[in-house]
């Protein structure tokens, strides 16, 4: 079987698997939604391009509606974050992570939020996680972040865009412990509230930042618009929508239809929630997002991609190019390591991933990279 044809299984079968903590509902979409599966370059444009040439002619651009709680000026829906202070088991899988933080949705990362952690000279900086949509900072970090912290760092991680299905967080936060689900613009602002607040606590002046998924898309939103750049040196992303994504395939074809004059994005907002809508490829968010570039001058960015990843497609999109006075480092992780087979859950739980960002955060300490089996889907820290 080729790697590519084995990658479309598996995007098919993640389509009505659980993704992170709620079951990707396709709203009608048969084998056809994403069963076409047309080769269309790996590339923003290419996809774009693709959307834009369906038929019908209803104007595009329409922005997420909520459902209750608008406010028209802001697009906020009240959503909130909340700060985790009980810590969980440290685990080497997503699978008992994930179920570990619906008995106890506001977990903290084994070793995170000491409020009493200083700073060294060795490692000045604290490193803030932020977690992907339909998650938390337990279940996104339990792995790597007592392996941060047993190597030197402060650590501190919240719980961002909440919102309940009223609020238009979509079905995925019926579950405990489903965050990052509300309008990202929101999210970003929780994000800079914490790291004022995990800065002020360390006597620091600037951050790094780990984010997995939509917690990279996040900080670019505080990096680009909230008052980020000059807080934040280093920007360690794991799979991050950093250009949007296909959803599975939903995006493209929603588009599509609503070309048809069919409003399909709106009621995809109802199952999926506000978030995932703002990460659809073409939305108004990443057109203002990324108007100006990619990157934030005086950063630091290591963005890592999968090729296994079925959330975040297709994988390149992930990528970021350097602007003026920005150091870029996109990393494959299969490059150099073919047997890890790490999906969008599970490179948060792959050895080699850990010692990417180690490495990203002290390269002297930390030059080596891990090469391990990661099987995907289940994790499990180089093992079964």
């Amino acid at each position: 079987m080729s790697r590519r044809t084995d990658r479309r299984l598996r995007r098919k079968a993640l389509s009505c698997a659980v993704i992170g903590s709620a079951t990707v509902l396709a709203v009608g979409f048969g084998p056809g939604a994403a069963g076409a599966d047309p080769d269309i370059a790996p590339t923003e444009q290419a996809l774009a391009d693709y959307i834009s040439a369906g038929p019908g002619a209803t104007p595009e651009g329409r922005t997420p509606v909520a459902f209750v709680g608008t406010d028209s000026s802001s697009g906020s829906t009240g959503s909130r974050a909340s700060v985790p202070v009980s810590a969980g088991p440290e685990v080497a899988g997503f699978l008992a992570a994930f179920g570990y933080s619906v008995l106890h949705p506001d977990a903290s990362p084994p070793g995170a939020n000491d409020w009493n952690c200083r700073p060294t000279q060795e490692h000045p900086r604290p490193v803030v996680l932020a977690h992907g949509t339909w998650m938390n900072a337990y279940d996104s970090f339990a792995y790597l972040a007592p392996q941060l912290v047993r190597a030197g760092f402060c650590v501190f991680a919240l719980n961002y865009g909440q919102a309940d299905v009223l609020q238009g967080g979509g079905f995925g936060a019926i579950l405990p412990g489903r965050n990052a689900v509300g309008y990202m613009e929101d999210s970003a602002k929780q994000l800079a509230e914490f790291i004022d607040r995990v800065r002020a606590a360390t006597r620091v002046d600037q951050v790094d930042i780990v984010a997995h998924s939509q917690g990279g898309t996040v900080a670019d939103q505080y990096l680009k618009f909230e008052g980020g750049a000059g807080k934040v040196a280093r920007l360690v992303t794991f799979g991050s929508t950093h250009h949007g994504t296909s959803l599975l395939g939903m995006a493209t074809l929603g588009r599509a239809i609503d070309k048809l004059g069919a409003d399909i994005v709106r009621l995809n907002e109802l199952f999926i929630g506000h978030a995932n809508i703002e990460q659809m490829i073409g939305s108004p968010f990443y057109a203002k997002l990324n108007q100006a570039g990619d990157t934030v001058s005086g950063i630091e960015y290591t963005v890592v991609g999968s090729q296994h990843d079925e959330v975040t497609n297709p994988y390149e999109l992930t990528f970021l190019t350097a602007g003026p006075d920005a150091t870029v480092h996109n990393i494959t992780l299969q490059d150099g390591c073919e047997q890890d087979m790490s999906d969008h859950l599970t490179m948060m739980y792959s050895p080699r991933a850990i010692s990417i960002a180690l490495r990203a955060l002290d390269p002297a300490a930390h030059p080596d990279l891990v090469c391990a089996f990661n099987p995907w889907f289940i994790g499990g820290g180089g093992g079964l």
